[in-house]
This record gives C-alpha cells, sequence and structure tokens, in this order.
C-alpha cells in the first residue's frame, strides 16, 4: 500500500558515489563520508541552496536541469568564495534518493554550525 497524497516530509537524503547530502527542502544541512561515516562539517555543500540538477547524456552531453533530482543526475551549488567569485560545486551522480533515518536528523544538532559566507 503506497501513500498517495502530498509528500509532507522536509528532510531527504541524497546518496552519490562517497558522499551522503542530507536536505531539508532545498538546503543542505549537513554531509556524510559514506565510508567513514564521518560528518563532513566544513563541506562546501553544507548550509547552500540546491540550485538544480545536472543530466548526463549517453552521447556525453552535459546539460543543467531544474526538474526535480533524480537518480543518474547530479546536484548543482553555487557559492561565492571570501573574494567575491562566484563558484560551483556538481556533486557526483546521485545513486538513491532516500529518507532520512530519524537518528540522523536528531544528529544535525550536536553538528557545529558551519558560517555562511553566501
Amino acid at each position: 500500500m503506497s501513500y498517495e497524497g502530498t509528500e509532507r516530509r522536509q528532510h531527504r537524503l541524497i546518496v552519490t558515489r562517497n558522499t551522503e547530502y542530507h536536505l531539508k527542502g532545498d538546503v543542505c544541512v549537513a554531509v556524510r563520508d559514506r565510508n567513514s561515516k564521518r560528518w563532513s562539517e566544513g563541506h562546501l555543500a553544507v548550509a547552500r541552496r540546491v540550485e538544480g540538477g545536472v543530466r548526463f547524456y549517453d552521447n556525453g552531453a552535459v546539460v543543467p536541469s531544474l526538474d526535480p533530482l533524480g537518480v543518474g543526475d547530479a546536484m548543482f551549488f553555487t557559492y561565492t568564495t571570501d573574494r567575491g567569485e562566484d563558484r560551483q560545486l556538481i556533486t557526483s551522480r546521485i545513486e538513491a534518493i532516500q529518507r532520512t533515518p530519524k537518528k540522523d536528523v536528531l544528529a544535525y544538532a550536536t553538528l557545529r554550525p558551519r558560517p555562511k559566507k553566501s
């Protein structure tokens, strides 16, 4: 039996080859290394909004996408450096999109907040 109503959960877990990106809405609230299971508090994606996805095609084309993220896409973040330069962060391909375990959501409060530069 599957739920057919509106999705109300705010948290989701985006899994790439080496990394877990923990999102609340479209904002990355935590990043964890899949191998060591350690939180990466200084990761550039933390406290940044997912701007969209990047689609990879069989012919080698890579195209930005504003469609909802899907398996096989990559996530796209933008940020500004200390020098005021705009930069992009593109993750590796998404392997899975999952519901975030409750124990992980509770762990977010123990992480040190990273100052947001923009």
